[in-house]
Formats: structure tokens, C-alpha cells, sequence
């Protein structure tokens, strides 16, 4: 096994593919811990050292963002968007016939159904971040926790928090892209992964 992983760092565009990877794997991990503007992160905290989640549907999108969805991180919304898009774009084929004839096209026309699914990943991280912006002022994201997760209630700092939010997804979405293109595997499912096991 050591041998193995000594030949991968000898071969010079493998160990620079696997780094490059590394890297944005880092930098995700890096975004869960970084929280949104607006927030409370010390309330945040205790609020989740007191185990006052709701459970249930928060806990299984809270695994699939590596916990960032009840951190109220930048990354809150994780990877989920990008594959609700894609499953939406996968359906349209089979109900739209100008889809259909775009994924038969080959590369030109998985080129244009990509950007499609980029852009409903953009307005899907535009509606859960305005959702859940709105759980996190309301208190139901951590029902049983009297502490405010969003002190200032402010329409500025209520758009900048959408904003960001809808930011992070987006930048999850050209990381995932780019190790996809730069690095070792799908950079989706490399995310994926990444924030199963952190969980």
C-alpha cells in the first residue's frame, strides 16, 4: 500500500492532480466552520452543544453539507442544490424533447444542459438560502434554544445573508467543477463523500 501511494507522488501530474484536489477539499472543509454574515456563531454553538436541533429533515441536509446547514455557515446549503439541478435537468429530458435532443448532440449539447443545470443550481441556492435565512430568524432550526441565531434583524443583513449563502453554492458548485477538470475523480461525488464522513 506505501509503495503504491510513493509511486503516485513520484509520477509528477498525478501528485499534482492529487494536490490540487487536496487543496479544494481543504477549502470546503475550511467554508462549514466560516459563518454567514449576520450570525451569532457563539449562540450557533450553543445552541448545538445543547442538542437542541429539530432532527429529522435538518439532520439528513445537515450531512450532506457536512454539517454547514446548522452551523450557518457560507456553505450552509452544501452540495445539495447542484444535485436537486441535476435530477430536475435529468427529468426534463424525458418531458421537454429539446432536452432530449441536446443530451443526444454529445459534447456541445451536455455543454448547454450544464450550463441549464448551473443556472436552476444558482436560483435552487437562491430559494433554500432565503428559506433558510428565514428558519434561522424565526428560531426553528434549533427549536428548543431561546438564543438568537440572527441578532439584528435588519433587511440589509437579511439580503446579505441570501446573498452569501447563494455565493457559497455557487462556489461549491465551480470547486466541484474544477476538480472535476484539475484533479482526481468527480469533483461532486468527491464532495459528497467529504462531507459524509466529516459528519
Amino acid at each position: 500500500m506505501f509503495s503504491a501511494i510513493a509511486r503516485v507522488f513520484r509520477t509528477p501530474d498525478l501528485r499534482r492532480k492529487l494536490l490540487f484536489t487536496l487543496a479544494i477539499i481543504a477549502i470546503y472543509r475550511a467554508g462549514v466552520y466560516i459563518p454567514a454574515p449576520g450570525v451569532d456563531y457563539t449562540n450557533v454553538q450553543q445552541c448545538l452543544a445543547a442538542g437542541n436541533t429539530s432532527g429529522g429533515l435538518y439532520q439528513f441536509v445537515n450531512l450532506f453539507s457536512g454539517g454547514a446547514l446548522l452551523q450557518v455557515s457560507i456553505f450552509a446549503m452544501g452540495i445539495m442544490p447542484y444535485i436537486t439541478a441535476s435530477i430536475i435537468i435529468q427529468l426534463l429530458r424525458v418531458v421537454i424533447p429539446r432536452f432530449e435532443e441536446l443530451h443526444k448532440e454529445g459534447q456541445s449539447g451536455q455543454a448547454i444542459l450544464t450550463q441549464y443545470t448551473r443556472y436552476l443550481t444558482i436560483a435552487l441556492g437562491l430559494l433554500q438560502a432565503t428559506t433558510l435565512v428565514s428558519l434561522a430568524r424565526s428560531g426553528t432550526l434549533f427549536p428548543s434554544c431561546q438564543l438568537p441565531i440572527v441578532p439584528d434583524q435588519s433587511l440589509i443583513v437579511i439580503l446579505l445573508m441570501i446573498i452569501t449563502l447563494t455565493a457559497g453554492t455557487g462556489l461549491i458548485m465551480w470547486m466541484g467543477e474544477l476538480a472535476t477538470e484539475r484533479g482526481v475523480g468527480n469533483g461532486m461525488s468527491l464532495l459528497i463523500f467529504t462531507s459524509i464522513i466529516a459528519t
